[in-house]
């Protein structure tokens, strides 16, 4: 199969050692040992498409982690040699870690949420309602009554109370 060359991967003893004990580990997470796996492969001259055989894995994952030791080889060589073979660890698992990833933009601002917990703290009867404490799908009602959102469902309420319990904002 011809196409780009995959880059090459050097590996110094420690960081093999390092990444074998990796493997090796019996507490080790299952995707970590795999990425080290890749790294170690890739060292030996395997191509990508060999790597994803061998791991039953598609060949733009060894591309992905074969070019993420790539791009981090030069920091770590650095850390090996003035920090010592502990901090070597720890920066292999870094570039070893899932990439920190955005996640979603919060549905409510804080100010809803403010407005949304207000309301569970005062008085149901001050809304005309019949009863003498708040659940969440009443205090979701009320905040849509009030224009406060446009909708919100009574788990998400709810959430809001689990993270932080009303005794405990009173």
């Amino acid at each position: 199969m011809r196409g780009r060359r995959a880059q090459p991967i050097q590996l110094t003893e420690e960081q093999q050692a390092i990444l074998e004990a990796v493997v090796r580990g019996s507490t080790t997470s299952q995707r970590l040992v795999e990425r080290a796996r890749v790294i170690l492969l890739a060292a030996r001259g395997e191509t990508n498409e060999n790597i994803a055989k061998c791991l039953s894995r598609d060949h733009r994952v060894a591309a992905k982690w074969r070019k993420r030791w790539a791009e981090a080889s030069d920091r770590l060589r650095c850390v090996e040699q003035e920090e010592g073979i502990r901090s070597l660890r720890r920066q292999i698992e870094m570039v070893l870690a899932d990439a920190p990833r955005k996640g979603c933009e919060p549905k409510f601002s804080a100010e809803q949420i403010v407005k949304i917990v207000a309301i569970a703290c005062e008085d149901p009867k001050k809304s005309d309602l019949p009863v003498s404490h708040w659940t969440a799908a009443e205090v979701a009602q009320e905040a849509i009554r009030r224009g406060i959102v446009e909708t919100i469902s009574r788990r998400h309420v709810g959430r809001f109370f689990k993270k932080r319990p009303i005794s405990n904002l009173i």
